[in-house]
């Protein structure tokens, strides 16, 4: 049995992992579904670590799941807990020293968004968070979503990402095809250039806990059956 610790992304909760943790516990796995205090402005990276370093406690097995923003706190996290696997889905990957308000300069993520638009026929200055984020989500869902919608402070966006390289984890990414606030051609450059890796995909939007659960509880759960045979 293996202990699944998700990690929402910006101005969220953990009722984003809502559709997906069944799942996993289904298949008789453990699941931690951290609340980060994404609206408190005396909460830095460093508390959010905190955060998940007190949801995991003793547990042990830990698949690490990071969505979006996620992904500046989880390499964090490894450094202080054993981690098995590490799985960033639709994440920021971040650089040693750099802070989360410069990744979206450093990565050219402003331009990158904005020829996606024009590929797709949209406005590219359309904010709309329906539009960017929850296009490919189902009514219901999409409607249950706006109680679950948090202030996201600046504060975790000020400080250099302290880590001097990427945490010595198993790690993988898993883009969304049809992410508009990531694009796909974005991503795969991104995680090539600061992961070396080339990212599994799956079709589907930036929020696909929300849009396409079934899958990503699929792909999470063949990425733990990947690491056990690996390992026996």
């Amino acid at each position: 049995m293996a202990t699944y610790v998700l990690i929402h992304g910006a101005g969220s909760d953990s009722w984003y992992w809502h559709l997906v943790a069944p799942q996993l516990r289904a298949r008789g796995h453990d699941v931690v579904a951290v609340d980060l205090p994404c609206d408190d402005d005396s909460a830095d990276l460093g508390v959010y670590t905190d955060t998940v370093v007190d949801a995991i406690g003793d547990r042990h097995e830990v698949v690490l799941v990071a969505q979006s923003l996620g992904g500046f706190t989880a390499p964090l996290v490894c450094e202080r807990v054993a981690v098995d696997q590490l799985v960033l889905v639709a994440a920021m990957v971040p650089a040693p020293g750099e802070s989360g308000g410069d990744w979206w300069a450093n990565t050219g993520w402003a331009d990158a968004r904005r020829a996606q638009a024009e590929r797709d026929g949209r406005s590219p200055d359309d904010d709309d968070p329906v539009t960017l984020f929850l296009h490919d989500v189902a009514p219901e869902v999409k409607a249950e979503s706006e109680h679950h919608v948090r202030p996201q402070s600046g504060t975790p966006f000020e400080k250099p990402w302290p880590l001097p390289a990427w945490p010595d984890v198993p790690t993988a990414f898993l883009l969304c095809r049809h992410d508009r606030f990531f694009p796909a051609e974005f991503q795969r450059r991104v995680v090539h250039e600061r992961l070396g890796l080339v990212p599994d995909e799956m079709d589907g939007g930036h929020l696909p806990a929300l849009a396409r659960p079934q899958e990503l509880a699929a792909r999470l759960l063949a990425y733990r059956a990947a690491y056990e045979e690996a390992s026996s």
